[in-house]
């Protein structure tokens, strides 16, 4: 006897529609149980696929965010901090932070191809800019050093370990050059600019032509302007003719190779000078910078321009990784183009090279070790506006001698003998401000002098006599060497410090000054 019945057999039963094994009443229909069941399975498989997409999506964001990360931190070169002085100015000397811009002439790397040159020459330094920005944040002021500057250089470190002696008198972009390495010395330039300054560098950046290049093209071009055509000849004044048109007279964008031509151009603009290269600099850096803004302080704007950047950038190793190079970039996005300023260290010819005038040097100095912008207002953070007062003057008068002295005709070379960051700048301005001729800057041998000593070479004591009324207390010492030395001590220290007032930016300097936010066509008397 076959086993059928009217729900049909087995095998049909597991084709039928309901998976459960039943069919309708007799029509074949679903029956409204198993439909929703149905329905739920269905919409439990299409949820499963959505979270299997959007988490596989999420890998591969996040993959690729650390890959672009650990592109970044391949991409960073760092310098050796072992380089740096260990007689540095002390951390906290400034308020602020103190970022050291170097622009690299350097031929390597395929830079040879943007700016020409032997690839085998030693790096140099070709623009230096020291960028101070304020404590509260808001407010940054850009200092332009020029490279024939006469400065003191401090003893550096050598690439076989040894370090030099200390150089007096010699060109600041000589500093780069020490050791005479293809990818220049970052240290001892923040060497010599922190004996300068009395500041210490929080930060050191060396960029070079493809860096510079590329970021140039990275925003889309930076708006310039030219008082009068520019030829090739300009740009390279052994070429025996004219040559093609580089840069029509009036404004326009370059970028790349271009930009760089620009900025590199010394000659068919203006005087021809190297303190006119660096106004036009101070522009184009400025309009660079209302590049960036303008499209936004955010990561994602950042990482292309940090792409950029750091093939081709030499860092400290406190900016030596993607993190903190982004960080630091997004912790300026406060400073308005308007509070960030341009301006030359206060200069002067002597001959062919140019000389740093005091007591203006100090002053600025003093201002941005106290976080006082150009006008003399506190940027400190703190809410509090200080008076404008003339800060060489207050500060000098308690340390100085009652009776007037003329130091007319008298050369002076001022050196720090004690630990206290700036003295000798702050000895330097009270000699200037007497009529004296200061003939450098440099820390002393040794730093445990508890007074000043005024040292004098053969010849010489009435003059010493003179420079030791400005410094009350202070002892003479005869010396071999034909010249005058002031070593000043603890106790001027002491003085200094008790007389300290409000400082700012000397008019001289301040008047000269650039914004960011200026019209690129605005000042183009370029020296």
């Amino acid at each position: 006897m076959s086993i059928t019945s009217s729900r049909g057999t087995a095998p049909s039963r597991r084709r039928g529609g309901d998976r459960g094994g039943r069919s309708g009443p007799g029509d074949g229909a679903e029956s409204p149980r198993a439909t929703a069941r149905d329905r739920r399975r269905k919409r439990g498989r299409r949820l499963r696929t959505v979270l299997v997409v959007c988490l596989s999506l999420t890998v591969l964001v996040v993959a690729g965010a650390g890959w672009v990360y650990l592109k970044l931190d391949g991409d960073i070169r760092t310098f050796d901090s072992g380089g740096l002085s260990d007689n540095r100015p002390a951390a906290g000397s400034s308020k602020g932070e103190n970022v050291l811009v170097i622009g690299s002439d350097a031929r390597t790397d395929g830079n040879a191809a943007l700016g020409g040159g032997d690839k085998t020459a030693i790096g140099r330094s070709d623009t230096t800019l020291l960028l101070h920005i304020y404590a509260d944040h808001k407010h940054a002021l850009a200092v332009s050093i020029p490279r024939d500057t006469l400065v003191t250089i401090p003893p550096c470190k050598l690439p076989n370990g040894s370090w030099t002696q200390t150089q007096q008198n010699t060109m600041f972009n000589a500093a780069f050059s020490v050791g005479e390495t293809d990818k220049g010395n970052p240290a001892c330039t923040q060497n010599t600019v922190e004996q300068l300054t009395g500041l210490r560098v929080d930060h050191t950046v060396v960029v070079d032509f493809k860096g510079f290049a590329s970021l140039t093209q990275v925003v889309g071009g930076v708006k310039v302007c030219l008082p009068n055509d520019v030829y090739q000849k300009d740009l390279n004044p052994n070429r025996a003719t004219r040559g093609t048109l580089l840069f029509p007279k009036g404004e326009q964008t370059v970028a790349g190779k271009q930009a760089l031509d620009y900025v590199r151009l010394r000659h068919g603009i203006g005087d021809g000078s190297d303190i006119g290269r660096i106004k036009r600099q101070q522009a184009f850096i400025a309009s660079l910078l209302k590049e960036v803004k303008s499209k936004g302080f955010t990561p994602t704007r950042l990482l292309p321009l940090a792409t950029a950047a750091t093939k081709s950038l030499t860092v400290d190793p406190g900016l030596g990784s993607a993190d903190k190079l982004l960080s630091f970039a997004m912790s300026m996005k406060g400073i308005d183009l308007h509070n960030t300023k341009f301006i030359t260290i206060p200069w002067r010819y002597t001959g062919s090279r140019v000389s740093v005038v005091e007591p203006d040097a100090s002053e600025l100095w003093a201002a941005l070790r106290e976080d006082r912008t150009i006008d003399g207002k506190d940027a400190s953070g703190k809410g509090k506006q200080g008076k404008k007062t003339d800060g060489a003057k207050a500060s000098a008068s308690p340390a100085a001698s009652a009776e007037p002295v003329s130091g007319a005709g008298i050369s002076v070379a001022v050196y720090n003998g004690t630990t206290v960051t700036g003295l000798g700048a702050k000895g330097a301005q009270l000699l200037t401000a007497d009529g004296f001729s200061v003939t450098g800057t440099a820390t002393a041998t040794s730093q445990d002098h508890a007074t000043t000593v005024v040292q004098y070479g053969p010849g010489l004591e009435s003059q010493a006599r003179t420079v030791a009324k400005v410094f009350p207390g202070a002892t003479l010492e005869q010396i071999g060497a034909a010249r005058i030395n002031v070593v000043l001590g603890q106790s001027y220290a002491t003085a200094a410090s008790a007389s300290a007032a409000p400082a700012k930016v000397p008019s001289t300097v301040a008047d000269g000054a650039r914004s960011a936010d200026e019209n690129p066509c605005d000042n183009l008397t370029y020296g």
